[in-house]
């Protein structure tokens, strides 16, 4: 089933962030069996070379592929999707006009804004009516929140048709509350807590990205009833394994 089906039966899918453009990365990491992987350029230094390299690995390994911008900028959305991204994560849509902004760039006239030309995911021109109806049947749009100011208008950001999921970003949502992360702090937490019910309330899946990777927190986060959950990164993950070995290790000797 294509993840965008299973956002809409709001099925639990488990992803991950790559950050290293290294094509081994993302092939290890979507053969470890993630649902999806997000191809992060807001707070890496992948270029726009490095994530269609990156996406055609994804593919082989058939793991839809999300590019998160660094803006909801038309032009940026429509490279990626064009470079053969599965859908786009967009950050800091604070409001509903944003995230209509965002699915009008995803999407072709009539629905959308989005200009047409030939590159990877027309088939480089020899699929482009193909891709036209694979772009309607599939591509994801994912709304972050990660600005109280999300969260006060977070039932008409999830009501835009064409938000397929949205994901909380714990940290940026913390300092926009003069408590960056402070994740544990209460205004914090209640927050995190009204975008929960408000996704639950209209039906939009949703989650947080748990940037630790602590299995345990990954669990209570699906227990609490988030089911568009991200699961680390991978220098996270690197980093804490290679750190815990060494530190298993040297307790041994």
């Amino acid at each position: 089933m294509q993840l965008k089906a299973k956002l809409a039966r709001n099925a639990l899918t488990i992803g991950s962030w790559i950050t290293l453009g290294h094509p081994s990365i993302a092939e290890i990491m979507a053969a470890a069996g993630f649902d999806w992987l997000v191809l992060d350029t807001e707070h890496s230094v992948l270029e726009l070379s490095d994530v269609q390299k990156l996406i055609q690995v994804l593919d082989g390994q058939r793991c839809p592929a999300i590019v998160r911008l660094t803006s909801n900028h038309p032009d940026q959305i429509k490279r990626v999707m064009d470079a053969g991204a599965t859908g786009v994560m967009v950050p800091m849509v604070r409001t509903a006009a944003d995230a209509a902004a965002a699915v009008q760039a995803v999407y072709y006239p009539p629905r959308g804004q989005r200009g047409v030309g030939l590159a990877r995911a027309q088939g480089y021109g020899a699929r482009f009516q193909q891709y036209r109806r694979w772009l309607e049947d599939n591509a994801v749009v994912v709304a972050m929140i990660e600005h109280i100011d999300s969260v006060n208008a977070i039932d008409s950001i999830l009501s835009v048709d064409g938000i397929d999921a949205y994901i909380i970003g714990p940290y940026d949502l913390s300092g926009s509350m003069g408590r960056p992360g402070e994740l544990d702090y209460p205004e914090v937490q209640s927050a995190i807590e009204r975008v929960k019910e408000a996704g639950r309330r209209i039906g939009k899946p949703g989650g947080i990205h748990v940037v630790e990777p602590d299995p345990d927190q990954l669990v209570q986060n699906i227990k609490a009833g988030f089911n568009f959950l991200g699961y680390g990164l991978d220098i996270r993950i690197l980093d804490t394994l290679c750190r815990g070995h060494m530190h298993q290790i040297r307790e041994a000797l």
